[in-house]
């Protein structure tokens, strides 16, 4: 599960990518952070879908 803090984080960088150039430092830091959110989403979504039962008529 990602934080909350960690999704701001991400929308903070994007709003400062809007204004500016990100620095490498702030390119790496959204790099790890969108990782950790897609890992995150998929890690989820294998889950709900491994809970599913098919149940034939």
């Amino acid at each position: 599960m990602i934080e909350k803090e960690h999704i701001d984080r991400i929308n903070e960088l994007a709003a400062i990518a809007k204004v500016r150039e990100l620095t490498e430092e702030e390119l790496a830091e959204r790099t790890v952070l969108r990782r950790a959110y897609i890992d995150a989403i998929k890690g989820s979504l294998r889950a709900h879908l491994e809970s599913i039962e098919i149940v034939e008529e």
